[in-house]
Parts: C-alpha cells; sequence; structure tokens
C-alpha cells in the first residue's frame, strides 16, 4: 500500500508540527497526523490537522504520525516511530510518517530550499517503513505554496514559543493545548 499515493499536507498543520520540534529543541517531538483521503482523488492523502482537534466531527482520521529526533543530525525514523506507523497503518493502510529534517529545516532559512522540511515515509509491500522521494520524485507537497515563507516569518519572530503542547497543558490547565490563537 502506498506504492503511487501522494500526500498534500495543510500550510497550518506543517507550520504546527514544525513549531511545536522547535519549542523542544533537545526533546523528540510527536504528534499524530489528521486527514483524510481525498474526496476527488483516493489516491491522495490530505493532511490538515498535526493534533486530535475535534477531528471526529470534522470528519477526520488519524492518517499518520509525525516525530522530530532530539539530536539535530539524527536523521534515521527509529523504532518507536516505525511501532506507531504499524498501529496507524492497520486502521489506515494509506498512513505516512512524517521526520522532521533539521538540515532543510535550517536551509529554508537561509533561502536555499523551499521543499517541505520533513522527510516522507510510507510502508511498502514488505510491511517495512521506507523514505519516499530519496530518488527525486516528491510525493509530499505542501497545499499553500507560500508555507515556507509563512514559516520562515513564524521562526524569526520565534513564535515557537507560544505553542502549547499537552505536557504544558497538565502543567497549567489554563494553557489551551488546541491552540486556537497561534495563527491569528
Amino acid at each position: 500500500m502506498g506504492g503511487d499515493m501522494r500526500y498534500e499536507i495543510g500550510q497550518n498543520a506543517y507550520i504546527k508540527l514544525v513549531l511545536h520540534a522547535l519549542n523542544h529543541k533537545t526533546s523528540a517531538v510527536n504528534g499524530l497526523l489528521l486527514g483524510r483521503l481525498s474526496a476527488n482523488n483516493n489516491d491522495v492523502v490530505e493532511i490538515t490537522e498535526s493534533i486530535e482537534e475535534f477531528y471526529r466531527a470534522q470528519g477526520l482520521d488519524i492518517v499518520g504520525y509525525f516525530h522530530a529526533n532530539e539530536r539535530f543530525d539524527d536523521i534515521e525514523l527509529g523504532n518507536v516511530a516505525r511501532n506507531i506507523g504499524d498501529h496507524i497503518h492497520r486502521y489506515f493502510p494509506q498512513a505516512a510518517l512524517l521526520l522532521l529534517d533539521n538540515k532543510k529545516l535550517e536551509a529554508i532559512s537561509k533561502g536555499k530550499d523551499r521543499s517541505p522540511v520533513v522527510q516522507l515515509y510510507t510502508r511498502d509491500s514488505s510491511k517495512s517503513w521506507k523514505q519516499v522521494g530519496s530518488d527525486g520524485s516528491s510525493r509530499l507537497a505542501i497545499k499553500e505554496p507560500s508555507a515556507n515563507i509563512v514559516l520562515l516569518d513564524y521562526i524569526s519572530s520565534q513564535k515557537w514559543q507560544d505553542i502549547v503542547d499537552f505536557d504544558d497543558h497538565l502543567d497549567d490547565i489554563s494553557k489551551d493545548w488546541l491552540n486556537p490563537e497561534l495563527f491569528k
């Protein structure tokens, strides 16, 4: 499954997952990817959110998993991410795993690259998670072409300091982990 699938991530979901990783630079960071199969094309998975924000009411499913390693130079998809991906795959066979690539993130801040700062992994016929697009083809697209420009603006203004994750909410329940004010 996933052989010819394409994946499209929305700007807010994309920015939210990168800001979350920047907020915890020395820790492993992870989260669920929410979305659906495209109504127009069953070969496209639309990723619209990166948290469980009222997803069932919006007709969304868990379609994948996001992971950022704790070390800057670590671009390997670890066993924990693979195991979580396997579980999601049982319920959504087109599941995707996204791994933050810090070298790509660094490149966009220097204006050198406009491609997504995440690596896409899908499960192949041998039931292994394989990186997609390492051969130059890209099956992951950001829905809004200006997403990296907006992301750069958020990085330069240190917007990642405003993101609240569920652990922050547990420490102080007045903090809203749904981050409704993040993009206003």
